[in-house]
């Protein structure tokens, strides 16, 4: 059996009690950085042998792990922050997994974009999840096919290239786009900002942000 368990984006709280039965269950636990998992499982008592699992060895592990899953063993999956799978590792796995008819089982529980987007106000009844934009290769190509999109848009992006984005999505948008910035979600200094693309790439270039940022913006003719 594989599970995906959800963790916190910020508050250590936010864990379901479920994902913690989970965690105490398995054999191992797959970690995306063995050091923040450590401090989850420590917070809450539980010891577990971790294995590091993340996108630099993804592949190289990969069958590996299916040939234990299949002899018996059961395991957890824990990323960073959020969901495993959603811009972070998981997705070979599972599929891996079920091409060799390995049981998975995917908890419900913590991701950034769901609370970033539904207080954004701005539609959700439709919505698309883009992750992070490319980085070069490729990107002004789904910039230019993004514009004419007419659901709400949310995004993942760091805090030094923030602006940049802005900027360039004002660029193709327009820049009385309506859109939202989601900084620090669940944290201390969570900040939820909403305004035009013109308007946020101004308020950060004067207010460089820092933390995890979840990025909403409206689509055409909202």
């Amino acid at each position: 059996m594989l599970y995906l368990v959800p963790s916190p984006i910020g508050n250590l709280q936010d864990i379901t009690l479920r994902a913690l039965e989970v965690l105490r269950s398995v054999d191992v636990i797959l970690a995306e950085d063995t050091r923040n998992s450590s401090r989850l499982l420590n917070h809450f008592g539980i010891q577990k042998p971790l294995t590091p699992y993340h996108q630099h060895n993804e592949h190289r592990v990969l069958q590996h792990l299916v040939d234990q899953l299949a002899a018996g063993k059961t395991m957890a999956v824990l990323t960073d922050a959020g969901t495993p799978g959603i811009s972070d590792p998981a997705f070979l796995l599972v599929r891996e997994c079920i091409r060799q008819e390995v049981k998975v089982e995917c908890l419900p529980g913590a991701t950034a974009f769901v609370p970033a987007l539904v207080n954004s106000g701005l539609p959700i009844n439709r919505f698309c999840f883009e992750g992070f934009l490319p980085l070069k290769k490729g990107r002004q190509t789904m910039l230019k096919q993004l514009a004419t999109e007419t659901r709400t848009m949310v995004f993942y992006e760091s805090p030094i290239r923030l602006v940049k984005t802005l900027e360039e999505l004002a660029t193709w948008f327009g820049a009385e786009r309506s859109a939202s910035v989601h900084r620090e979600l669940t944290k201390l200094f969570e900040e939820n900002k909403r305004g035009t693309l013109a308007s946020l790439a101004t308020y950060y270039k004067e207010k460089p942000p820092k933390g995890e940022i979840v990025l909403v913006v409206g689509g055409l003719n909202d």
